[in-house]
């Protein structure tokens, strides 16, 4: 099945269309703004999909607690520096205009601004229509 893949983002604190997805103390680990969340006609492993779209904020040194997404996601940096890792691939800090991609899944273990200003990322996941959350936290080991 093709599946198509957009950003989180970090943990995601809003729920949006139905979704309810985990809340976090904004002053630690960012804001999340849902922009849209609009239903897509292309199904996602066979499955009814949604394409939600965020904006996190974040302010120099705030990070993200490690999570995954229930579908694909694209990143763009807007704003700042973020500093962004999957599984177990090293750390990246990307810069305003820079991309990313998360697979359904993985583990987005790094979401942090490593810089001295505000940092803004828009991100788009793609995900079941009946997914419980966007942002499922990992459990702490």
């Amino acid at each position: 099945m093709v599946r198509v893949t957009f950003a989180l983002v970090v943990g995601i604190g809003l729920g949006a269309g139905g979704l309810i997805a985990a809340r976090h103390d904004e002053k630690q680990h960012g804001a999340i703004k849902v922009l849209a969340a609009p239903d897509i006609v292309e199904k996602v492993d066979g499955k009814e999909a949604k394409a939600t779209a965020v904006e996190l904020t974040l302010e120099a040194g705030q990070a993200g607690d490690p999570h995954r997404h229930p579908g694909p996601v694209f990143g763009y940096v807007l704003e700042g520096e973020y500093e962004w890792a999957i599984d177990d691939q090293p750390a990246k800090v990307l810069k305003v205009g820079e991309t990313f991609y998360e697979p359904t899944g993985s583990l987005h273990r790094v979401s942090k601004n490593p810089g001295k200003v505000k940092t803004r990322v828009l991100a788009w996941v793609v995900h079941p229509r009946d997914a419980k959350a966007v942002a499922i936290p990992e459990p702490k080991k």
